[in-house]
């Protein structure tokens, strides 16, 4: 992907101003720039899903660079103004709603520093925002991110707190940010110099609509003007394609997922577009805060440890058994599944295959996180069959996870399909072997165990059926039994590496693609688009 950086002679191919501008992506590594990432929801503000945790830690992590790196979320009622020292920044914002009847929306922008310096904007709206209990899950929820993203737009020109390079938007709730950019403030003198960045955190939501179920007459070609904030077509509309249209430069959490998508397996109908465009497509893998994920200073498990002193892991191992009122055995294998009960995790694989596995090993299992109802019912199911080995608590749960990274041997992720996933690495990091799938990022951050050479960080296999995941957890069980072997599998992958230092880099290195390709000179050579992928 990288090879503009590491072929240098494909210079030799270019004219001078195609290097010029090679040269100076190189150099951009040096240039601290603005960024401002737009996104739903942003840990510890608001936090539904894993790319709230995404953001926050990206924008410390690009803040630590030396980069100016701000957030900008909806300002929710469940924000407690108080605790997080919001001040009022723009008061009485007009944010443009295209409709004739209710021309304008009326909003104040809030803002608020946190410890890392890092800070963030909040988009107030009673009607939208103040009076709702959740973040997701409206009828209008359309109407709620074109208002986001637009306000962004509108901050951005009018109150002049902030100007950005680039303008980085997160999942379908932010996609037509590009297409404002493009469209509406492609004559403005100050947006329409803004680079944009659109990352897609999960392909498989593309808005308030199943797109796979779409008819002909609400089918958005992406090319059609946004619609008014009031309009039932824009309920149709598709944000996620119109951000992968617009935005300068796209990306997916990690690199193997880039390039599953531009198949129809994994495009979720847009892979012949993504392939149209996969000359601005990039990959790049989540990281994980260690200073936060730490099990040597986590507070929220039984026992601290670390690699010199991993045995007193077992601690948190016994702890866990006890929380689930399962028998205390070190010599049982301890699986654990944390994450949302959602098929595209693999969980009713899970199930299925551990009826096999519990009739005949030495093998428990528990699990935390809530979801689909079927699902659960499965999970309650396999409880009642197996009730001295095996404990669930299918509900949402903020502190209980660390427990199970800490003192689960295991922690299964056989997932259909992953965008990312960061479980796996939070599970390594407290020395817990992942079982996954090679899909998107469990192929990027999981290496199969070798016992012979004694490298690999889990266990991996290929085909989503039983067998597979039943030869993996039969290994597992096999492999437990010999201490020596499964201390270097541990060691292996507490010494794993997915810091966000890592991949901050790699999104300053997009930052400043996106800045090229929206320069006319970096459209006109298809060579260096080639290079650039």
């Amino acid at each position: 992907m990288y090879l503009l950086f590491t072929k240098n002679n494909m210079l030799g191919y270019l004219n001078k101003p195609e290097k010029k501008l090679i040269g100076s992506l190189k150099d951009g590594q040096d240039r601290k720039l603005k960024i401002l990432l737009v996104g739903a929801e942003v840990s510890p503000y608001a936090s539904v899903g894993g790319f709230a945790m995404v953001l926050a830690y990206l924008s410390r992590a690009l803040v630590r660079m030396g980069h100016d790196a701000r957030l900008f979320i909806p300002k929710f009622g469940f924000i407690d103004e108080e605790k997080y020292g919001l001040e009022m920044v723009c008061e009485g914002l007009e944010v443009p709603t295209n409709d004739e009847t209710l021309p304008n929306l009326i909003c104040n922008v809030k803002a608020a520093k946190d410890l890392a310096g890092v800070t963030t904007y909040f988009l107030e709206n009673q009607e939208y925002y103040e009076k709702r209990a959740n973040v997701y899950g409206y009828s209008d929820d359309p109407t709620r991110w074109a208002l986001l993203s637009r306000g962004a737009l509108e901050f951005i020109k009018i109150c002049g707190d902030f100007v950005p390079n680039i303008i980085h938007c997160n999942d379908w709730h932010t996609g037509i940010v590009g297409n404002y950019l493009k469209t509406v403030y492609k004559e403005d003198k100050v947006l329409s110099k803004i680079s944009s960045v659109f990352t897609m955190h999960n392909l498989r939501f593309q808005g308030n609509f199943d797109h796979r179920y779409v008819s002909e007459l609400d089918f958005d070609d992406g090319k059609s003007s946004i619609e008014s904030f009031f309009s039932p077509r824009l309920n149709t509309q598709n944000f996620m394609k119109r951000g992968i249209l617009y935005s300068d430069a796209v990306n997916t959490v990690s690199k193997t997922y880039s390039r599953e998508i531009l198949t129809p397996d994994f495009g979720e109908g847009l892979d012949k577009l993504l392939l149209e465009v996969k000359s601005k497509l990039f990959g790049i893998v989540n990281g994980l805060d260690y200073d936060e994920f730490n099990p040597q200073t986590d507070n929220l498990i039984e026992q601290n440890y670390s690699l010199r002193n991993v045995g007193l892991r077992k601690l948190n191992k016994t702890a866990l058994q006890k929380e689930y009122d399962l028998p205390v055995s070190d010599n049982t294998l301890l699986l654990g599944f944390v994450g949302r009960l959602d098929m595209q995790k693999g969980v009713d694989l899970i199930v299925q295959t551990l009826y096999h596995v519990l009739t005949d090993y030495d093998v428990q299992f528990v699990q935390v996180g809530g979801g689909e109802g079927a699902l659960v019912d499965m999970l309650n199911h396999l409880k009642s069959t197996f009730p001295n080995k095996v404990g669930i608590h299918p509900y949402p749960n903020f502190t209980l996870p660390r427990l199970l990274f800490s003192g689960s041997d295991c922690i299964l992720y056989p997932s259909r399909f992953e965008p990312c996933g960061i479980v796996q690495i939070e599970a390594m990091r407290y020395g817990a072997a992942p079982i996954v799938r090679k899909v998107g990022g469990l192929a990027d951050t999981v290496e199969n165990f070798d016992s012979s050479k004694g490298t690999g960080n889990g266990f991996v296999f290929t085909d989503f059926n039983e067998f597979s995941l039943f030869g993996q957890l039969v290994r597992a069980v096999e492999l437990y039994k010999n201490k020596k072997l499964w201390h270097k599998l541990m060691q292996n992958a507490m010494k794993s590496d997915f810091s966000w230092e890592y991949s901050a880099k790699e999104y300053v290195r997009l930052y400043e693609r996106a800045i090229s390709f929206k320069s006319k000179k970096g459209y006109k050579s298809r060579s260096i688009e080639a290079a650039l992928f």
